[in-house]
């Protein structure tokens, strides 16, 4: 029920709302007095439209701006002291597998992956939510001060980033949306290989801006198509013209490195190339030696008869065309039996096109409309969950088993960063199991709450985030089944490792120390956190120092310490208090790459002074740090 809006009207939004149905292009966002935005009139822009003379004003470029863009650009830059945490109960085969899920804000989560997966990602998919007054974008509070953002960036208060309604009432409709993905983009293009690509879909109600964050943030010359994908088989009736498609945007990290997969050739299409006289290049099909020329013009040496072997009979190109090819080319061709004369040789020359001769497959095109539609997603999360889902028709799997064809590798990291429904995730598996491939996913997901009248709320399922890992558990399981009989199915990696985005495991002093007075430190003698495991501290010492999150873990007793042993010798770390010199020449034996202590771990001060010389002495090539 609609409430009484108790106030007189703003004639100031009634007059705005009159001039854009006039002159739309000279409505805006701007801010107010107060800093608050709302829509306003570009004047510079009115007074254009009301001249028949060029007005002075603003110098004109061509650039894409709009309220809070410089904010957005601070939120992709700005530090955060959060870490990951590693979630055992909730993964899949957490020792083994090369898969993560990460749940939590996906800007912390890009920027927690920085170092760590720089240049590492080939392919990026994203679906983000898309502003149609109704669904939900993420709100950064890009209206804050960098003090403000600084303070809630390092977890001084209980501020976290939320979901929103952006109504189109909403005074930054566009803005607010253009700065959420805008920040997101800038730190996914850093994990992006040098000839990586990312795929992102959209509608029609951002499309234009997102083309244009885009050509920003990878640049004008690396964007690569604008794919129309075919969503339903009917239109919707109610509209005054019915959308059928939506967009999937293509753009490359660096456009002269990318080299895109061919896609498959259709059954129809290879069953085209037959092979009726036994030919031994093999199957082929018959193509045009004509080449037409435009105004009738033509190159003498392109036209002249060719002669049928075995009828004798001439045949001259069309008034207004040539051969494709000189006469001595086409001897060879006919003495290698690769041009054909019809059936009883009654017919044209054609050139022999051999399957043998063409590419393994075809190049993408901009229109899809080969690929399942979205009611295909529906149907795939019916068949897993039956009525407990949430969504409203996720992308099909078959969608990202295409993308994936063209945009990865057999043994390619794939990053979906809106991970949703787990669609991507579930590609993967399933085209791996196809293909006997090794491609490896980064899924991340925020723990949106489900809405509490919904069939996946009754039945359990709290969030978003909990459906997603639900879905890869019970996908990798059903993939496993479906293929049972396959060679090296057993191999399959269908687990996932979860981490959880948290607050960092150091205590606040730790990053701030003048901010405690004198008589404070004593409770602060422990720097790190009293509720975060040794395994916690772990992740955020790989996260810090770059190494990869999927990498093998051993956890042994030495000396009756716990050690944690990172991949043989990538990283050795023991943070048990107690550390003595038998300890740590025991593990310089190991010869790490690297070692890790608790900066107050150590037996004595004696011992924390020699444990550099040690590994100096033991190990040289060891780098030696504490936290």
């Amino acid at each position: 029920m609609e409430k009484l809006k108790l106030h007189s009207p703003d004639f100031t939004e009634e007059n705005i709302a009159k001039l854009a149905e006039l002159f739309p292009g000279c409505v805006t966002e701007a801010q107010d007095e107060n800093g608050q935005l709302k829509k306003s009139i570009d004047f510079d822009q009115l007074r254009q439209e009301l001249s028949n003379n060029i007005v002075e004003g603003p110098q004109e470029r061509y650039h894409l701006n709009w309220p809070g863009k410089r904010e957005a650009l601070l939120t992709a830059n700005a530090p955060i002291a959060k870490t990951l945490r590693p979630c055992r109960e909730e993964s899949v085969d957490f020792d083994t597998t090369k898969n993560l899920f990460i749940e939590g804000d996906n800007l912390d989560a890009l920027k927690l992956l920085q170092e760590t997966y720089l240049g590492k990602v080939k392919m990026i998919y994203i679906d983000p939510p898309y502003n149609t007054g109704k669904d939900f974008i993420y709100e950064d509070n890009f209206s804050e001060n960098t003090k403000n953002f600084m303070q809630r960036s390092n977890q001084k208060d209980d501020e976290d980033n939320r979901l929103v309604s952006n109504t189109d009432s909403n005074g930054r409709f566009h803005s607010d949306w253009l700065s959420m993905v805008y920040s997101r983009l800038k730190l996914s293009r850093n994990l992006l290989k040098d000839d990586g690509v990312i795929f992102i879909s959209i509608d029609d109600n951002e499309v234009q801006n997102l083309r244009k964050a885009c050509d920003e943030v990878f640049g004008e010359k690396n964007f690569v198509a604008q794919i129309i994908w075919k969503k339903r088989s009917t239109p919707p009736n109610d509209r005054i013209i019915a959308a059928q498609h939506e967009y999937i945007l293509c753009v490359s990290k660096n456009r002269n490195n990318i080299s895109l997969n061919l896609r498959e050739r259709t059954k129809d299409q290879i069953n085209r190339y037959k092979n009726p006289d036994s030919h031994p290049k093999g199957p082929w099909t018959a193509g045009d030696l004509m080449a037409n020329v435009k105004g009738g013009r033509y190159v003498s040496s392109l036209y002249y008869p060719i002669v049928n072997p075995r009828t004798h009979q001439e045949h001259y190109p069309s008034s207004n065309g040539n051969w494709r090819f000189n006469s001595e080319r086409i001897e060879n061709l006919i003495k290698n039996d690769e041009i054909y004369f019809g059936e009883n040789d009654q017919g044209r020359p054609k050139l022999k096109r051999f399957l043998c001769d063409v590419k393994d497959g075809i190049t993408w095109t901009t229109l899809w409309d080969f690929v399942p539609f979205n009611t295909v997603g529906s149907t795939e999360m019916t068949e897993i969950f039956g009525n407990l889902t949430t969504f409203e028709n996720p992308k099909p799997t078959g969608l990202l088993i295409d993308i994936l064809k063209a945009g990865a590798n057999s043994n390619d990291m794939i990053l979906d960063f809106f991970a949703g429904s787990a669609t991507t995730a579930h590609a993967v598996m399933q085209l791996n199991a196809e293909d006997g491939g090794n491609r490896k996913f980064i899924m991340v997901q925020l723990p949106e709450l489900c809405d509490e009248r919904t069939e996946a709320f009754r039945g359990g399922y709290k969030t978003i985030a909990e459906i997603s890992k639900e879905r890869i558990r019970r996908a990798g399981k059903k993939i496993k089944q479906e293929n049972a009989d396959k060679e090296g199915i057993d191999q399959l990696d269908i687990g996932f490792r979860v981490l959880k985005v948290d607050t960092s495991n150091m205590n606040d002093v730790y990053y701030s120390p003048d901010e405690f007075k004198h008589d404070d430190l004593f409770a602060q003698i422990d720097n790190i956190r009293e509720d975060r495991s040794a395994e916690d501290l772990l992740f955020q010492v790989l996260l810090d120092w770059g190494v990869d999150l999927t990498l093998p873990i051993r956890k042994e007793t030495i000396q009756g310490k716990d050690i944690f042993i990172v991949d043989e010798n990538a990283l050795v770390a023991c943070f048990d208090s107690g550390v003595d010199e038998a300890l740590v020449k025991t593990l310089a034996g190991f010869e790490p790459l690297r070692v890790v202590f608790r900066d107050n771990g150590f037996a004595s001060d004696a011992v924390k002074i020699n444990v550099e010389q040690i590994f100096k002495q033991l190990s040289p090539a060891t780098e030696v740090k504490s936290i």
